[in-house]
């Protein structure tokens, strides 16, 4: 997927997750926080690149990455994404005063890139370092733009046209998935 693309598909992400309340901050947060987090975190997976805008940018970075993992290796992947998470909300420095609702727009970004890439053939290795990649191949080529932009209109117009005020209710979800699994653990550990 190019750069536009990715892009494209990243603001639709976030209209999409502000449409549907994902977080409180996401549903609440300022755009002009969210829409440069959102761009940001959908180019940085491709720092694995060395002609990526993230690649030019960071050459320093990108070039042993590049040698040590490739393209849509490591960087491309869940852990990288979790490793990028706990470090926004576990080592950032409070006193810099990053807005939350451009880390989770940034976080978001950063995961829509990831299911972006999964729209291609050659999809991402989400489990690396294990090699299977998962993929839904929607776009046939490696430089679809017309199908890149397609899909992030389509995303967007769904975005907008889904109805006010629906709440997926993502915080219940994850509690309810815990509280579960705690009393899977519980009735199989106590037999």
């Amino acid at each position: 997927m190019t750069a536009e693309g990715h892009l494209l598909f990243s603001v639709a992400s976030l209209i999409m997750a502000h449409k549907l309340q994902l977080t409180p901050e996401l549903a609440q947060g300022d755009w002009l926080h969210m829409i440069p987090g959102t761009l940001l975190g959908a180019l940085l997976p491709d720092i694995d690149h060395p002609s990526s805008i993230p690649g030019r940018l960071l050459r320093i970075v990108s070039l042993p990455i590049s040698k040590l993992c490739g393209h849509r290796g490591f960087t491309h992947s869940l852990i990288a994404w979790l490793i990028l998470m706990i470090s926004c909300y576990q080592w950032l420095p409070v006193d810099w005063g990053i807005p939350s609702d451009l880390i989770q727009a940034f976080l978001l970004g950063y995961l829509s890139h990831l299911v972006a890439d999964m729209l291609t053939p050659s999809g991402v290795p989400l489990l690396w370092p294990l090699p299977q990649r998962f993929c839904l191949p929607l776009l046939r080529s490696k430089n679809s733009k017309r199908g890149e932009r397609f899909i992030s209109v389509f995303l967007t117009v769904c975005a907008c046209l889904s109805p006010a005020g629906y709440q997926l209710d993502f915080y219940f979800q994850i509690e309810s998935a815990i509280k579960y699994i705690h009393n899977q653990m519980d009735i199989h550990l106590s037999t």
